[in-house]
Protein backbone atom coordinates (compact mmCIF):
# COMPACT_ATOMS: atom_id res chain seq x y z
CA UNK A 1 0.00 0.00 0.00
CA UNK A 2 1.27 3.47 -0.89
CA UNK A 3 2.32 5.20 2.36
CA UNK A 4 1.49 8.63 0.91
CA UNK A 5 -2.08 7.48 0.25
CA UNK A 6 -2.41 6.08 3.78
CA UNK A 7 -1.55 9.52 5.19
CA UNK A 8 -4.67 10.93 3.56
CA UNK A 9 -6.71 9.00 6.15
CA UNK A 10 -7.39 10.45 9.60
CA UNK A 11 -8.50 8.08 12.36
CA UNK A 12 -10.48 10.12 14.88
CA UNK A 13 -11.38 8.82 18.35
CA UNK A 14 -14.04 11.02 19.97
CA UNK A 15 -14.27 11.33 23.77
CA UNK A 16 -12.57 8.00 24.43
CA UNK A 17 -12.76 6.83 28.04
CA UNK A 18 -10.21 4.04 28.34
CA UNK A 19 -6.47 4.53 27.72
CA UNK A 20 -6.22 0.86 26.72
CA UNK A 21 -8.48 1.47 23.74
CA UNK A 22 -6.23 4.31 22.58
CA UNK A 23 -3.18 2.08 22.82
CA UNK A 24 -4.93 -0.82 21.05
CA UNK A 25 -6.07 1.55 18.31
CA UNK A 26 -2.49 2.77 17.80
CA UNK A 27 -1.31 -0.85 17.54
CA UNK A 28 -4.01 -1.68 14.97
CA UNK A 29 -3.14 1.37 12.86
CA UNK A 30 0.59 0.65 12.80
CA UNK A 31 -0.01 -3.02 11.97
CA UNK A 32 -2.14 -2.04 8.97
CA UNK A 33 0.17 0.72 7.76
CA UNK A 34 -1.76 3.79 8.95
CA UNK A 35 -0.68 6.42 11.42
CA UNK A 36 -2.70 9.65 11.61
CA UNK A 37 -4.46 9.26 14.97
CA UNK A 38 -6.56 12.15 16.30
CA UNK A 39 -7.88 12.17 19.89
CA UNK A 40 -10.85 14.47 20.46
CA UNK A 41 -11.62 15.53 24.02
CA UNK A 42 -10.63 12.22 25.67
CA UNK A 43 -11.94 11.65 29.18
CA UNK A 44 -8.35 11.61 30.44
CA UNK A 45 -6.24 14.50 29.21
CA UNK A 46 -2.91 13.40 27.79
CA UNK A 47 -4.35 9.91 27.38
CA UNK A 48 -1.66 8.87 24.88
CA UNK A 49 0.93 9.16 27.68
CA UNK A 50 -1.00 6.92 30.08
CA UNK A 51 0.89 3.71 31.05
CA UNK A 52 -2.03 1.50 29.98
CA UNK A 53 -2.15 3.13 26.55
CA UNK A 54 1.60 2.66 26.07
CA UNK A 55 1.45 -0.96 27.25
CA UNK A 56 -1.38 -1.94 24.89
CA UNK A 57 0.20 -0.08 21.98
CA UNK A 58 2.82 -2.87 22.17
CA UNK A 59 5.51 -1.35 19.97
CA UNK A 60 3.35 1.33 18.38
CA UNK A 61 4.45 4.04 20.81
CA UNK A 62 5.46 6.21 17.85
CA UNK A 63 1.80 6.36 16.76
CA UNK A 64 0.83 7.50 20.25
CA UNK A 65 3.61 10.08 20.33
CA UNK A 66 2.58 11.57 16.99
CA UNK A 67 -1.15 11.55 17.79
CA UNK A 68 -2.89 14.90 18.02
CA UNK A 69 -5.15 15.66 20.98
CA UNK A 70 -7.64 18.52 20.80
CA UNK A 71 -11.05 19.56 22.11
CA UNK A 72 -12.25 20.53 18.64
CA UNK A 73 -13.78 17.89 16.39
CA UNK A 74 -14.25 20.53 13.69
CA UNK A 75 -10.50 21.09 13.49
CA UNK A 76 -9.89 17.34 13.14
CA UNK A 77 -12.11 17.04 10.06
CA UNK A 78 -11.15 20.36 8.48
CA UNK A 79 -10.07 19.91 4.88
CA UNK A 80 -11.62 16.43 4.59
CA UNK A 81 -14.03 16.01 1.68
CA UNK A 82 -15.32 12.71 3.13
CA UNK A 83 -16.05 12.29 6.86
CA UNK A 84 -17.51 8.97 7.96
CA UNK A 85 -19.08 8.43 11.39
CA UNK A 86 -19.07 4.78 12.47
CA UNK A 87 -22.29 3.99 14.33
CA UNK A 88 -24.68 1.05 14.57
CA UNK A 89 -27.60 3.23 15.69
CA UNK A 90 -30.22 4.41 13.22
CA UNK A 91 -31.10 8.12 13.34
CA UNK A 92 -34.17 10.09 12.32
CA UNK A 93 -31.97 12.89 10.99
CA UNK A 94 -28.35 13.28 10.17
CA UNK A 95 -26.15 12.42 7.22
CA UNK A 96 -26.97 9.62 4.74
CA UNK A 97 -26.26 6.06 5.88
CA UNK A 98 -23.88 3.67 4.10
CA UNK A 99 -22.83 0.09 4.69
CA UNK A 100 -19.11 -0.43 5.15
CA UNK A 101 -18.34 -1.97 1.72
CA UNK A 102 -19.92 1.05 0.00
CA UNK A 103 -18.09 3.45 2.31
CA UNK A 104 -14.82 1.63 1.72
CA UNK A 105 -15.20 2.06 -2.05
CA UNK A 106 -15.91 5.77 -1.57
CA UNK A 107 -12.77 6.12 0.55
CA UNK A 108 -10.77 4.51 -2.23
CA UNK A 109 -12.23 6.93 -4.78
CA UNK A 110 -11.45 9.99 -2.68
CA UNK A 111 -7.92 8.89 -1.86
CA UNK A 112 -7.17 8.10 -5.51
CA UNK A 113 -8.10 11.73 -6.16
CA UNK A 114 -5.72 12.81 -3.35
CA UNK A 115 -8.64 13.92 -1.20
CA UNK A 116 -8.55 13.63 2.59
CA UNK A 117 -10.82 11.30 4.56
CA UNK A 118 -11.67 11.15 8.27
CA UNK A 119 -13.16 8.14 10.07
CA UNK A 120 -14.85 8.95 13.39
CA UNK A 121 -15.29 6.48 16.25
CA UNK A 122 -17.40 7.58 19.21
CA UNK A 123 -17.27 7.08 22.98
CA UNK A 124 -17.23 3.47 24.10
CA UNK A 125 -20.49 3.58 26.07
CA UNK A 126 -22.69 5.86 23.96
CA UNK A 127 -21.14 6.03 20.50
CA UNK A 128 -21.32 9.12 18.31
CA UNK A 129 -24.12 11.54 19.17
CA UNK A 130 -26.03 13.84 16.81
CA UNK A 131 -23.63 16.73 17.43
CA UNK A 132 -20.71 14.57 16.30
CA UNK A 133 -22.62 13.29 13.27
CA UNK A 134 -23.41 16.88 12.27
CA UNK A 135 -19.78 17.10 11.15
CA UNK A 136 -19.97 13.91 9.07
CA UNK A 137 -20.81 13.57 5.40
CA UNK A 138 -22.12 10.03 6.01
CA UNK A 139 -22.80 7.63 8.85
CA UNK A 140 -21.55 4.09 8.39
CA UNK A 141 -22.51 0.77 9.89
CA UNK A 142 -20.58 -2.50 9.96
CA UNK A 143 -22.51 -5.62 9.03
CA UNK A 144 -22.62 -7.53 12.31
CA UNK A 145 -24.96 -9.85 14.17
CA UNK A 146 -28.22 -7.83 14.36
CA UNK A 147 -28.97 -9.38 17.73
CA UNK A 148 -25.62 -8.15 19.08
CA UNK A 149 -23.97 -5.55 16.81
CA UNK A 150 -21.68 -4.13 19.50
CA UNK A 151 -17.94 -4.06 18.80
CA UNK A 152 -15.16 -2.93 21.09
CA UNK A 153 -13.74 0.39 19.87
CA UNK A 154 -10.34 -1.03 18.93
CA UNK A 155 -11.99 -4.05 17.27
CA UNK A 156 -14.14 -1.81 15.07
CA UNK A 157 -11.13 0.27 14.13
CA UNK A 158 -9.14 -2.86 13.28
CA UNK A 159 -11.91 -4.23 11.03
CA UNK A 160 -11.94 -0.95 9.11
CA UNK A 161 -8.14 -0.67 8.95
CA UNK A 162 -7.67 -4.23 7.69
CA UNK A 163 -10.32 -4.08 4.98
CA UNK A 164 -9.16 -0.62 3.90
CA UNK A 165 -5.58 -1.87 3.61
CA UNK A 166 -6.80 -4.66 1.32
CA UNK A 167 -8.88 -2.27 -0.79
CA UNK A 168 -6.14 0.37 -1.11
CA UNK A 169 -3.61 -2.29 -2.00
CA UNK A 170 -5.91 -3.50 -4.80
CA UNK A 171 -6.33 0.09 -5.99
CA UNK A 172 -2.56 0.64 -6.11
CA UNK A 173 -2.18 -2.52 -8.20
CA UNK A 174 -4.81 -1.32 -10.67
CA UNK A 175 -7.37 -3.98 -9.73
CA UNK A 176 -10.08 -1.39 -9.08
CA UNK A 177 -9.50 0.70 -12.18
CA UNK A 178 -13.14 1.73 -12.40
CA UNK A 179 -13.04 3.74 -9.20
CA UNK A 180 -11.16 6.82 -10.45
CA UNK A 181 -12.84 10.17 -9.80
CA UNK A 182 -12.36 13.72 -10.98
CA UNK A 183 -9.72 15.24 -8.68
CA UNK A 184 -10.84 18.81 -9.27
CA UNK A 185 -14.41 17.90 -8.30
CA UNK A 186 -13.23 16.30 -5.03
CA UNK A 187 -11.13 19.35 -4.21
CA UNK A 188 -14.19 21.60 -4.58
CA UNK A 189 -16.34 19.80 -2.00
CA UNK A 190 -16.88 21.83 1.18
CA UNK A 191 -15.69 20.16 4.35
CA UNK A 192 -18.24 19.46 7.12
CA UNK A 193 -16.83 22.16 9.38
CA UNK A 194 -17.60 24.79 6.73
CA UNK A 195 -21.11 23.38 6.30
CA UNK A 196 -21.70 23.49 10.07
CA UNK A 197 -20.59 27.14 10.18
CA UNK A 198 -22.91 27.94 7.26
CA UNK A 199 -25.84 26.26 9.07
CA UNK A 200 -25.18 28.35 12.17
CA UNK A 201 -25.20 31.46 9.94
CA UNK A 202 -28.55 30.31 8.50
CA UNK A 203 -29.97 29.71 11.98
CA UNK A 204 -29.16 33.30 12.89
CA UNK A 205 -30.65 34.56 9.63
CA UNK A 206 -33.86 32.55 9.94
CA UNK A 207 -34.33 33.88 13.46
CA UNK A 208 -33.74 37.42 12.19
CA UNK A 209 -36.56 37.21 9.62
CA UNK A 210 -38.91 35.47 12.08
CA UNK A 211 -39.03 32.14 10.25
CA UNK A 212 -37.37 30.26 13.13
CA UNK A 213 -38.65 30.72 16.67
CA UNK A 214 -35.68 29.97 18.96
CA UNK A 215 -38.04 29.07 21.82
CA UNK A 216 -39.85 26.53 19.61
CA UNK A 217 -37.34 25.49 16.94
CA UNK A 218 -39.04 22.13 16.30
CA UNK A 219 -36.92 20.14 13.83
CA UNK A 220 -36.16 22.82 11.26
CA UNK A 221 -32.38 22.91 11.66
CA UNK A 222 -31.90 19.10 11.79
CA UNK A 223 -33.98 18.85 8.61
CA UNK A 224 -31.86 21.50 6.88
CA UNK A 225 -28.72 19.75 8.07
CA UNK A 226 -29.95 16.44 6.61
CA UNK A 227 -30.87 18.19 3.35
CA UNK A 228 -27.44 19.76 2.91
CA UNK A 229 -25.71 16.51 3.90
CA UNK A 230 -27.42 14.73 1.00
CA UNK A 231 -26.38 17.34 -1.57
CA UNK A 232 -22.55 17.30 -1.02
CA UNK A 233 -22.16 21.06 -1.20
CA UNK A 234 -19.26 22.67 -3.04
CA UNK A 235 -17.20 25.53 -1.61
CA UNK A 236 -18.75 28.13 -3.92
CA UNK A 237 -22.23 26.98 -2.87
CA UNK A 238 -21.29 27.57 0.78
CA UNK A 239 -20.34 31.13 -0.15
CA UNK A 240 -23.70 31.56 -1.94
CA UNK A 241 -25.70 30.25 1.03
CA UNK A 242 -23.78 32.41 3.48
CA UNK A 243 -24.50 35.41 1.27
CA UNK A 244 -28.23 34.67 1.60
CA UNK A 245 -27.87 34.37 5.38
CA UNK A 246 -26.06 37.72 5.47
CA UNK A 247 -28.98 39.34 3.65
CA UNK A 248 -31.45 37.79 6.09
CA UNK A 249 -29.49 39.24 9.01
CA UNK A 250 -29.60 42.70 7.46
CA UNK A 251 -33.39 42.52 7.68
CA UNK A 252 -33.16 42.29 11.47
Amino acid sequence: MNSEKSQLLRWVLVETSHPGNVGSAARALKTMGFGDLRLINPKIKGVAQEPEAIALASGAADILESSQETDSLASAVEGCSLVLGLTSRDREFGPPALDWPTARDMIGEVIQGNGKVALLFGPERTGLDNEHLALCTHRVWLDANPAYPSLNLAQALMVCAYTLREALKADSEGKNAGLLVNREEMADFADPAAIAAMLEHWREGLEAIGYLDPSHPKKLMPRLQALFARTRLHKEEIDLLRGIAKQMLQKK
